[in-house]
């Protein structure tokens, strides 16, 4: 069995009703902590053989388009006050999390913090790191490693970050979904393996 995880139902798009053969679905709340906390919970109760997250990005810049698909080469934990010089992690705490499956889509780094960026000032930091921010893969990644399940994220810009992020998401993440789903069922992402 596989796992499709997702933060909240809405963006597994037409995957929650009808996930593919082998697959399960499964959402786990919104935020790092949240999500590793609940990751953790499913993955040692179904042991999947693998685990992919699906769902929505912010963009920082230009370099991709809104509705972009993509496949998540590392998750970055990261915030607008580190880069900023104003928070530092210890250096033994992690920091990087790579996916530790192949993507069908075209890779990006993904930055992590802590909680949605709101400012072009905070976005024109985080751009140094990635293109795009998420909320969740941190924790993901991260639950799925300590358990040696092999992980991996595909996303969909729908918005830019900033100020009009919160508008432009709630008007986009639904097809943003859906585009995502038909996009990795083209690329024959479920039937691999």
């Amino acid at each position: 069995m596989r796992l499709l995880l997702s933060a909240f139902a809405p963006e597994l798009g037409p995957l929650a009703e009808a996930p593919p053969l082998g697959w399960e679905v499964a959402t786990v709340g919104v935020g790092a902590v949240s999500a590793a906390a609940a990751t953790a919970a499913l993955v040692t109760d179904r042991w999947p053989e693998l685990v992919v997250f699906v769902g929505t990005c912010g963009r920082y810049d230009e370099r991709l388009s809104l509705f972009d698909c993509l496949w998540a080469t590392e998750a970055v934990a990261t915030s607008v006050e580190e880069l900023r010089g104003g928070a530092y992690r210890p250096k033994i705490e992690r920091r990087r999390w790579p996916a530790t499956l192949p993507g069908a889509l075209p890779g990006h780094a993904v930055a992590v913090p802590p909680a949605i960026t709101s400012t072009r000032e905070g976005a024109a930091l985080l751009a140094s790191l990635a293109p795009v921010e998420h909320l969740e893969l941190t924790g993901v990644f991260e639950a799925c490693r300590l358990a040696g399940v092999p992980c991996g994220a595909a996303l969909v810009v729908v918005n830019d970050v900033g100020p009009q992020a919160q508008a432009q998401w709630l008007a986009n993440h639904e097809e943003g979904s859906r585009r995502l789903v038909a996009r990795l069922k083209e690329t024959g992402f479920f039937a691999a393996g």
